[in-house]
């Protein structure tokens, strides 16, 4: 669960970043560096949140409502942080 948290903290944190630095940075001063600089580990992050997501299901006996609601956070902008707070604690 540990490592979970980590993984979707990072992931948040990459969506964050992306999403209020890099993209706005590129569109307003045509600098597209920062958003090829964030986008591979941000991409790498997604997918390995996915997977431990749906490990974890199993792992933690997560109903399917609980588990989509995990699964869509990660496209949602602060959405890893909610789950961090509400699901991932002990």
């Amino acid at each position: 669960m540990k490592l979970f948290r980590f993984i979707a903290f990072l992931e948040g944190l990459s969506y964050l970043l992306l999403l209020f630095i890099a993209t706005p940075i590129k569109y307003t001063l045509g600098d597209a560096s920062y958003v090829k600089m964030l986008g591979m580990p941000h991409g790498l992050l997604f997918v390995a949140y996915i997977g431990f997501a749906i490990f974890m299901r199993a792992d933690q006996k997560w109903n399917l409502k609980t588990t989509v609601i995990i699964l869509v956070a990660s496209i949602i902008p602060f959405g890893t942080f909610y789950i961090d707070k509400k699901y991932l604690r002990d």
